[in-house]
C-alpha cells in the first residue's frame, strides 16, 4: 500500500482523535474535526459496540497515522522494541518519537510531520553536519540537527518557526543562533509523546 495522499482530516475523524496532521490550521476555526462530530463516509447504524480487536486496530491506526509510517514499516519498529530490553510499548513510542522528520517537526522546523519529512527529503537538514535525507532516521542522544545556512532552507523553516506555537519537548533544545539548529537531549520516553495512547492494546494486536 502506498503512502496516503488523500484528505488527512479524515484520518482525525476515523481515529476519534485530533493528531494535527496539518499543522496550525487543527487549532484554528476550520479544523474538520471540531466542525464534523462523527467518522467520514456514509453513516449506517452499527450493531452493538466494537469489538476488542476493533478497538485495537484503531489505536494502532491512529498511532501510524500520527506518525505517518506504514504498515511494514510499523512492524519492523515494533520487532526491534520486542526484541529490546524493557517494556515493549515504552520502547515502541520511543522508536517512533525518534524518527528524524518527527524531531524536526517537533523542534519546530516544520509546522507538520509531512512539511518536516519534505523538508529532509529536499536536503535542507543536517545531522551532526552532515545532509540526511532519509526522513525515518533514528536520532541519538546529543545529535545536532541542523538547517542549511541557504537562503530556500532558512526562509522555509522561519515561516515555520513564526506559525508554530507548540511548546518544544523537554528531550529537545533549540540553540539561540543566526541558523536554526537543535540538540538531542535525551532519549525520548513515552511521556514524552504528546499524543495519549493505550500501547497496550497495540501490543495485544500485533503479537497475535
Amino acid at each position: 500500500m502506498a503512502r496516503y495522499t488523500g484528505p488527512v482530516c479524515r484520518l482525525c475523524r476515523r481515529d476519534g482523535a485530533k493528531l494535527f496532521l496539518k499543522g496550525m490550521r487543527c487549532d484554528s476555526a476550520k479544523c474538520a474535526f471540531e466542525r464534523r462530530e462523527g467518522p467520514p463516509g456514509q453513516q449506517t447504524p452499527r450493531r452493538g459496540k466494537m469489538t476488542n480487536y476493533g478497538i485495537q486496530l484503531r489505536e494502532k491506526q491512529k498511532l501510524k497515522h500520527y506518525y505517518g509510517v506504514l504498515e511494514k514499516q510499523f512492524r519492523l519498529y515494533f520487532q526491534k522494541a520486542e526484541r529490546s530490553k524493557g517494556n515493549t510499548g515504552e520502547v515502541l513510542m520511543s522508536l517512533l518519537e525518534r524518527r528524524l522528520d518527527n524531531v524536526v517537526h517537533r523542534l519546530g522546523f516544520g509546522v507538520s510531520r509531512a512539511q518536516a519529512r519534505q523538508l529532509i527529503a529536499h536536503g535542507h537538514i543536517t545531522v551532526n553536519g552532515r545532509k540526511c535525507t532519509i526522513p525515518s532516521a533514528l536520532v541519538r542522544a546529543g545529535d545536532v540537527i541542523r538547517v542549511k545556512n541557504r537562503a530556500n532552507s532558512l526562509d522555509s523553516v522561519r515561516s515555520a518557526q513564526s506559525e508554530n506555537s507548540k511548546m518544544i519537548p523537554d528531550y529537545l533544545a533549540v540553540t539561540e543562533s543566526q541558523v536554526p539548529e537543535g540538540i538531542v537531549g535525551r532519549l525520548p520516553a513515552a511521556e514524552d509523546v504528546s499524543l495519549p495512547i493505550e500501547t497496550h492494546l497495540i501490543i495485544e494486536l500485533c503479537s497475535r
